[in-house]
C-alpha cells in the first residue's frame, strides 16, 4: 500500500519546520479526534446532530457559491439555479428539522453501503482464483451487513449509527494522527542522531 520513499530523510531535513509542527499538532489533533470519538460513541445523537449540522452547513456554502458563479457566468441557466436552490433547500431543512437530516443522511449512508457492497461482490468473484477474493468477499459482506442495519431501523436508527460511525471515524483518524507523528519523529531523531554522529 504505502512505499518508504527513499529521500523522505531530505525531505525532512529541508522542511525541518513543517516537520516540527506536524510532530507537536499531529499528537494534539490525534488526543483531540480520539477524545471527541469515544464522546461520540457515548452520546451518538449528540454527534449525529453535529455531523447534520456541518453538512448543512457545506451545502449551503456550496448552494451560495453555485448561486454566485451561476450569477456570473450564465444567468439564464436554469439547471445552475436549480442546482443552488436545491442545496440551500436541503440544507436548511437539515438545520431546521435535524431529525429528518438525520434520516437523510442515514438513508444515503445505506445506499453507499449497498453500492459498495455490490461492487465488492463483483470483484471478489473476479478475483475468484485468487486468494485475495476471500478478503473482497468479507468486505462486500460486511458492507452490506452495514446497509442492512442502516435499512432495518431506518429512519430512526439513523440517530445513533451514525454518531457511532463517525465516532468510530474519528478514534481511527486519532490513532493514524498519533502513529504518524510518533513514526515522524522517530524518523528525525534517527536523522539527528547520524547528524551528530557525523
Amino acid at each position: 500500500m504505502w512505499k518508504w520513499h527513499k529521500n523522505l530523510n531530505l525531505e525532512m531535513n529541508i522542511n525541518k519546520n513543517l516537520v516540527d509542527n506536524f510532530k507537536k499538532h499531529a499528537k494534539i489533533s490525534g488526543i483531540i479526534f480520539i477524545i471527541l470519538g469515544i464522546l461520540g460513541i457515548i452520546f451518538p445523537p449528540a454527534l449525529t446532530l453535529t455531523t447534520v449540522v456541518v453538512v448543512a452547513t457545506v451545502m449551503f456554502i456550496a448552494g451560495f457559491s453555485a448561486a454566485a458563479m451561476t450569477l456570473k457566468s450564465k444567468q439564464h441557466d436554469w439547471a445552475g439555479w436549480l442546482k443552488s436552490f436545491i442545496l440551500i433547500l436541503t440544507a436548511l431543512y437539515m438545520l431546521f428539522y435535524p431529525a429528518g437530516g438525520a434520516a437523510a443522511l442515514g438513508l444515503v449512508l445505506s445506499v453507499y453501503f449497498f453500492m459498495d457492497a455490490f461492487a465488492g461482490f463483483g470483484l471478489a468473484f473476479s478475483l475468484r482464483p485468487q486468494k485475495i477474493w476471500l478478503m473482497w468477499l468479507f468486505n462486500a459482506i460486511v458492507s452490506a451487513g452495514l446497509g442492512v442495519i442502516f435499512v432495518i431501523g431506518w429512519p430512526f436508527s439513523s440517530v445513533y449509527l451514525i454518531g457511532i460511525f463517525v465516532g468510530i471515524s474519528l478514534i481511527m483518524d486519532g490513532v493514524a494522527l498519533l502513529l504518524g507523528g510518533a513514526f515522524v519523529e522517530a524518523v528525525d531523531d534517527d536523522e539527528d542522531e547520524k547528524g551528530e554522529q557525523k
